[in-house]
């Protein structure tokens, strides 16, 4: 296994990836605030493969930063997980040439910094209205980070769905010229969602976050046996987190595209549910049959 490239100074980085997309390599980028574990390792693998298309290597590079654009007053910026070490490590066995991982917050939003990008629509509601200012931060971050790689091809989890319909509509109103390529949820043997906060979890959290993903199948099954209203889906996917003691965020039944509430259940509408577990906030999501 070959550790990748480190690269703490976003300035050579751009210098560097700008030059190999001028050479004609083609690049492929991840973006993650590290800690990575199986749902990041489907995306660097699948960017190796991405960037290597056309039968030449490419570039398959990622970045390691946590934005803190993107969390609100008392969420848990200061005690998010880092493991620079494992993350390399595991950027390595993926096949990632190389790592973008500012040494200092102030490289990527200094003092002055004044520029921010809001996506309007698609950021609303969700998320959106439970963290204020939480995808002006990942738009403006992701923004940048395209600028300094230039990539053909970045890719990112469906976990976060909204923030994955956040970026899209970014890329295509700003013509940004890049594809977009979503993942698909990558889940432990018991079906929990892969998630960096999952290590908040205790064991008797744990337990009870389960009940996200069993919400999900329990309303995916009420669909394919013919329930198609949207209220007595959402109803049924609450109360079972309730009966777990959590504490619900959201339970909503969207179009796929434009997140919007539908009110009947089609073919690919995606129930959206966020969580409280203890103090660990979680999220999941899965597509009607």
């Amino acid at each position: 296994m070959k550790i990748p490239e480190l690269v703490t100074d976003p300035a050579a980085w751009q210098a560097r990836c700008h030059a190999a997309r001028e050479a004609g390599t083609r690049l492929a980028l991840v973006p993650t605030m590290g800690y990575l574990h199986d749902g990041h390792r489907s995306l660097l693998r699948a960017a190796r493969a991405r960037a290597d298309e056309g039968g030449r290597r490419g570039l398959a590079v990622a970045s390691i930063f946590v934005n803190p654009t993107q969390f609100g007053p008392g969420e848990d910026l200061a005690r998010y997980p880092r493991d620079l070490e494992g993350d390399l490590r595991t950027c390595g066995e993926a096949g990632i040439d190389w790592v973008l991982a500012p040494s200092d917050p102030a490289l990527m939003f200094p003092a002055d910094h004044q520029t921010w990008v809001t996506v309007e629509g698609v950021s609303q509601g969700l998320c959106g209205a439970s963290r204020p200012g939480h995808f002006r931060g990942v738009a403006t971050v992701v923004a940048k980070l395209f600028n300094l790689t230039r990539p053909h091809v970045a890719l990112f989890g469906e976990k976060d769905f909204q923030q994955l319909a956040v970026i899209r509509a970014m890329v295509r109103d700003l013509a940004f010229g890049i594809e977009i390529q979503g993942m698909p949820i990558v889940r432990e043997a018991d079906g929990l969602a892969r998630s960096s906060r999952n290590t908040y979890l205790s064991a008797e959290e744990r337990a009870r976050a389960l009940t996200l993903s069993r919400a999900l199948r329990a309303t995916q099954e009420a669909a394919a046996r013919g329930e198609r209203d949207a209220a007595s889906l959402r109803a049924h996917a609450r109360a079972l987190l309730e009966a777990a003691a959590a504490k619900v965020d959201y339970v909503e039944l969207v179009h796929p595209e434009t997140l919007r509430p539908v009110e009947r259940a089609v073919t690919g509408s995606v129930l959206l549910l966020a969580a409280y577990f203890g103090r660990t906030r979680l999220i999941d999501n899965g597509r009607l049959p």
